[in-house]
């Protein structure tokens, strides 16, 4: 009997949806984005409130009126990214088409499609604080002697801009190490929670350490396009001068994230008409944005000096 495969599509599109959000290791970012209105496409609104302090309360004419203004900001996702792939029918047949097919759509998002988001977004990050200088030190070689200071330096400075909620720690493998060294077996768990999933993770003051390669720790990433001589592989590079991050700190509510899916295209070897083979399009909306109030709550630590032009 031939595979339903309009039903296989949606149900690997859920499933990629879900998968995505749960291995990004910045997929918690994508909680903010619950009040995001999103019809499909490449445009999404995003929520602006803006209110006003407090009054003197008078005991004869009561309150002052306040004023509240809500407004919904467009903004396009700019990542626009997508790759075809084929299972050819010999290899192939209908009875285990799903499972197979789910092993190679799974392996792609985790080694490719997940590693490129996280790189995207922290390194918006990055150069959103690069950009503000307020909070961001340069040239500094993870320690054992001095690491726990330049952290809790760091969760101070956010903390002093009235930033009192949850806060998250991405940090590299090395400045871990060195921190594990500096606490010597004295760090602390707490559990985080991303895409319906809870675990244990380490954490200083409660602030929970995301471990993340160094390798999406980049101010600036490039992106190949999958077609241009030398860019054929696809995915991400270190871009040209970027500098690489130890660690970064962010309030949980500052980044507002978004990954969608495009519509997944199954169609089987009866239908592809270019070869006897099952053909699969995958294709993926995402992008990160930090409102403009909230850009003075990302602390950076880099390792590189700071460039002098």
């Amino acid at each position: 009997m031939p595979i339903n495969t309009l039903a296989t599509a949606t149900l690997f599109q859920q499933t990629l949806d879900l998968v995505a959000q749960q291995e990004a290791l910045t997929g918690w970012m994508e909680a903010n984005a619950g009040q995001v209105k999103y019809s499909g496409g490449a445009e999404v609104k995003i929520p602006k409130i803006a209110l006003q302090g407090l009054g003197q309360y008078d005991r004869e004419k009561g309150y002052n009126q306040g004023a509240i203004t809500l407004e919904y900001e467009t903004r396009t996702m700019t990542q626009d990214r997508g790759r075809k792939f084929s299972l050819d029918a010999m290899d192939v047949d209908e009875t285990n088409f799903v499972a197979t097919a789910s092993t190679v759509m799974g392996e792609f998002q985790r080694m490719f499609v997940t590693p490129e988001i996280d790189a995207y977004r922290l390194s918006k990050l990055i150069t959103t604080a690069i950009t503000k200088d307020e909070n961001i030190v340069y040239g500094y070689v993870p320690a054992e002697s001095t690491i726990l200071r330049e952290i809790k330096k760091g969760i101070a400075k956010i903390r002093d801009k009235g930033y009192n909620g949850e806060l998250v720690i991405h940090m590299t493998a090395d400045a871990k190490l060195e921190l594990e060294m500096a606490l010597a077996g004295k760090i602390t768990d707490v559990t985080f929670s991303q895409g319906g999933i809870d675990t244990k993770v380490p954490a200083v003051d409660q602030c929970p350490i995301i471990e993340t390669p160094q390798n999406r720790m980049y101010s600036a990433i490039t992106i190949y396009d999958g077609e241009t001589s030398g860019q054929e592989q696809g995915g991400y590079v270190k871009g040209t001068g970027a500098l690489e991050a130890n660690f970064i700190i962010v309030p949980r509510i500052t980044p507002i994230a978004i990954s969608k899916q495009d519509v997944m295209r199954i169609f089987d070897p009866l239908t592809n008409q270019r070869a006897n083979a099952w053909d699969m399009d995958y294709r993926r909306f995402h992008e990160i944005w930090t409102l403009d109030n909230k850009e003075d709550s990302i602390y950076v630590n880099i390792k590189d000096s700071k460039p002098t032009a």
